[in-house]
């Protein structure tokens, strides 16, 4: 493990979390199911893995001092500031150049900084395995197993075991399909050989490099010359006129679809849940008797179950009569109801905002 680097992504708006997440507070800045933020979370979780030296974040510049302000642990060079936003294939690369520099021998392990993990002792073990694997040239990734068919997430088919030996199942991947149809979906899931794509990847620095190099050849040039001149005087002239040319992709889209060379580690013991949107809480968070689960709110209930109430403080009373599967979220200055089973939607109600004379509340 002495040459391996996690990367926090940690740039991201959460508009699925809206109208708690903010463009000034997002998802992973805000304690969202416990007192700890999941920022601070997902660095926690790697204590007794790495030092914290080698933890490395990848944030925009607006959310960096709220960052390092949470995670004090960290050094700030360890920060690593995009100009804008331009999508998680530019951040995986953007570390991957600068850790590639740093030490030749580096392998990633790529986090969201806003996912929810249980089992932190099966993570140790899958990131400990994952790094084996990725060691032997492989782009690995960690699979969940699904419970239904989700058009949120990206699948991917397990083929056989690898040749190599280690601690803990690994298997060639046949397929990676980025956020299917229903229909594909369902398809995959009665399968029984799908795996929902958690958004972790490990991989060394330099395996990344070449694929990108392969499928994404503008952004390998821009990354060739950011990683050149990173640690000298024209760093920070090369970022800024590199960074606007590069595309808005994905990894996923960009690279993983059709990457070669993958594994997938199974892991659905993980107890694992990205906290996409308000229907999510539901995975992590225990419900009382009538399945309902309220947060920060002093909540009146009658006839009414298996619905989310997340309030601003214990002093707003919050009365529900004769409502079943419906998320109630009260921040003050914006009130949110809607089904469970839209939850997802909430996103397009920022995007309407943004084009608005409402952008006050985004």
């Amino acid at each position: 493990m002495e040459h391996t680097y996690p990367v926090i992504m940690a740039g991201g708006g959460g508009t699925r979390l809206w109208p708690v997440s903010r463009r000034d507070r997002p998802k992973q800045m805000i304690p969202l199911i416990e007192e700890r933020t999941l920022f601070q979370t997902t660095v926690q979780r790697l204590t007794g893995l790495v030092p914290f030296e080698r933890i490395m974040v990848v944030t925009v510049e607006e959310q960096a001092k709220r960052l390092m302000e949470q995670s004090p642990e960290l050094a700030s060079k360890n920060y690593l500031l995009e100009p804008a936003p331009r999508g998680t294939a530019s951040v995986v690369g953007l570390a991957a150049a600068v850790l590639h520099r740093r030490d030749p021998e580096a392998v990633m392990v790529i986090l969201p900084a806003d996912h929810f993990i249980r089992n932190v002792d099966l993570f140790h073990l899958l990131v400990r395995v994952a790094t084996d694997v990725a060691e032997k040239g492989y782009l690995v990734t960690l699979g969940i197993k699904p419970t239904y068919p989700a058009t949120v997430y990206g699948y991917i088919q397990r083929g056989q075991v690898l040749p190599e030996k280690f601690n803990y199942p690994a298997y060639r991947v046949l397929k990676f399909k980025e956020k299917p149809d229903e229909k594909q979906a369902k398809q995959m899931l009665a399968s029984g050989d799908h795996s929902w794509n958690s958004g972790m990847f490990i991989w060394s620095a330099a395996a990344i490099l070449a694929e990108i190099g392969r499928q994404m050849p503008k952004l390998k040039a821009a990354l060739d010359k950011i990683g050149a001149a990173w640690g000298t005087p024209a760093q920070a002239a090369v970022l800024q006129s590199v960074w606007p040319t590069l595309e808005n992709e994905t990894i996923d889209y960009g690279v993983m679809e059709k990457a070669e060379n993958v594994a997938v580690l199974p892991a659905s013991g993980l107890e694992w849940s990205d906290i996409g949107n308000w229907d999510s809480l539901f995975d992590v968070l225990v419900p009382d008797e009538y399945g309902n689960i309220v947060v920060s709110a002093d909540h009146l209930p009658m006839d009414t179950n298996n619905s989310l109430v997340y309030g601003n403080n214990d002093d707003r009373l919050i009365v529900t009569i004769g409502v079943d599967d419906v998320v109630i979220v009260d921040t003050g200055d914006v009130l949110l109801v809607c089904r469970k089973d839209q939850a997802s939607k909430v996103r397009l109600i920022v995007e309407q905002l943004k084009k608005s004379d409402k952008t006050n509340y985004t």
